[in-house]
């Protein structure tokens, strides 16, 4: 007979603080993979409606927030912009 491994629930958060509040070692619950999120800071920005709108369309064709929608948005541009950059200074370089 085959041996199947145990698949372990995740610990919640709380129950690790606990034992790291009692002295306890945590170490065994943190793999290092992934990487570590700066702390969060809330922006308020002005938009016009006909924006908004189409915002709130975009969310509603792909199921997400209307935040996640202006996120991702966000990320593509910047990500955009880096890669420009990026792209003027190697041809500078020749």
């Amino acid at each position: 007979m085959k041996s199947t491994r145990k698949l372990h629930k995740p610990v919640p958060a709380e129950a690790i603080a606990r034992l790291a509040d009692q002295g306890r070692d945590v170490s065994r619950f943190f793999t290092n993979r992934g990487r570590m999120m700066g702390p969060i800071q809330r922006v308020n920005v002005d938009l016009a409606a006909g924006m908004l709108e189409e915002l709130d369309r975009a969310a509603k064709e792909l199921n997400i927030s209307r935040q996640a929608v202006i996120k991702t948005l966000i990320r593509q541009a910047l990500d955009q912009q880096y890669l420009a950059r990026r792209g003027r200074r190697s041809v500078k370089r020749r």
